[in-house]
């Protein structure tokens, strides 16, 4: 017993105590940074914003993304985070939401100084304080704007519709977003809150093109846009649109079933170097421990951690197509 509970034994334990401590510390963060959106009278947040009586003017406040300034527009992986937070469906100040992440990064190092020195507990506070909260919102916002992708030829053909029936069209986009659910339905209710508080429809509909940044909704803006300026049919324009955008995402999925194994295969292959490390000093702490005092062991390590990263991005390059 006194053999297996070995120092690096214990200090792994304690890697894994602390990751889990704070991972349940930063899903609580998280959870109460958030807005309630859970009320099923509401079909997404903008209706249940308007259930509770606010104004046009406090609903684009609020929902519609400031352009904010700050020492972290100057930073390259903070530079986007307001747009990130918005397209994220995250209406959490970016100060908030960094100063929440400094609290995680302290509780983080507090921990991790019991057992560790005190670089590397700084490090593992910066790197579960910071990059896995970051990592959170960039999961969050691909997956809502895919969801937003996947909603928008059915929005287009309602929008269609209601303009072949005679509706105007920031009216059938008011259509849209009382019937479609979050994210489409907000998007497209800030677009009509926005026309009704005094703005040209081209320009609400390309801020909503610069917001979500698709390009397929940058298509849309461009149809509405010369409609706007020229006339002509644009229930058959968003028609054919929706068809197009459907048309990708069909192609976009059989390339993903085609190119499944292989990114299966760059996964495992990028993930192998690192676990049998992991393994090897969990099993065997002396077998890279014998040698870690040699002058070349730590350029042999950055050389093939160097490979092991570029292995990962040609394999991703390589399995990854853009429809």
């Amino acid at each position: 017993m006194d053999d297996f509970l070995t120092t690096d034994v214990l200090n792994y334990m304690v890697y894994a105590g602390t990751f889990l401590g704070i991972l349940l510390v930063v899903t609580s963060v998280f959870q109460l940074a958030q807005r309630g959106e859970t009320r099923t009278e509401a079909r997404n947040r903008r209706m249940q914003m308007i259930d509770n009586g606010a104004d046009i003017e406090e609903i684009l406040s609020v929902l519609k993304p400031s352009r904010t300034t700050g020492i972290w527009v100057k930073l390259p992986l903070l530079r986007d985070l307001p747009n990130m937070l918005a397209q994220a469906g995250m209406t959490i100040h970016v100060s908030r939401f960094l100063f929440l992440c400094s609290l995680a990064s302290a509780t983080i190092f507090g921990f991790a100084s019991v057992a560790l020195p005190p670089a590397t507990a700084a490090l593992t506070g910066l790197g579960l304080g910071f990059l896995t909260p970051l990592l959170v919102v960039k999961a969050r916002r691909d997956a809502r704007m895919k969801k937003l992708v996947e909603q928008l030829p059915d929005a287009l053909d309602l929008m269609a519709r209601g303009l072949r029936v005679g509706h105007p069209l920031n009216i059938s986009i008011g259509s849209v977003a009382a019937e479609m659910p979050e994210p489409i339905g907000t998007e497209f209710g800030i677009i009509f809150d926005q026309i009704s508080f005094g703005d040209d429809l081209p320009d609400a509909v390309q801020e909503f093109a610069d917001r979500v940044g698709l390009e397929d909704v940058q298509y849309l803006s461009a149809s509405i846009g010369i409609q706007h300026g020229t006339g002509g049919d644009l229930a058959r324009v968003i028609t054919i649109l929706a068809k197009v955008i459907r048309g990708r995402l069909t192609m976009r999925q059989k390339i993903q079933a085609i190119s499944s194994e292989g990114r299966l295969t760059a996964i495992f292959l990028s993930a192998l170097p690192v676990l049998i490390f992991a393994f090897t000093n969990i099993t065997n702490p002396t077998y890279f421990g014998g040698v870690r005092e040699d002058p070349l062991f730590i350029p042999m390590m950055a050389t093939i951690a160097a490979l092991t990263g570029l292995n990962f991005l040609v394999l991703r390059k390589i399995v990854h197509f853009r429809v």
